[in-house]
């Protein structure tokens, strides 16, 4: 579990989402790992959703 979790930082960490370099506990991470995930599919949801309201 130690290894997936490391290797899941180091993917993050390289594809762009550059961690704020604090020791986190590993419930910390997740939820941080999580935000980061969830952020954007949050903007996406609510651009289509102001498009949706302009098209009316």
């Amino acid at each position: 579990m130690q290894r997936f979790e490391k290797a899941l930082n180091v993917t993050l960490n390289s594809v762009g989402f550059r961690s704020a370099d604090q020791d986190l506990s590993t419930v910390g991470t997740y939820v941080e790992t999580t935000s980061r995930l969830a952020e954007p599919v949050i903007l996406g949801l609510a651009v289509l959703t102001v498009r949706n309201r302009v098209k009316r």
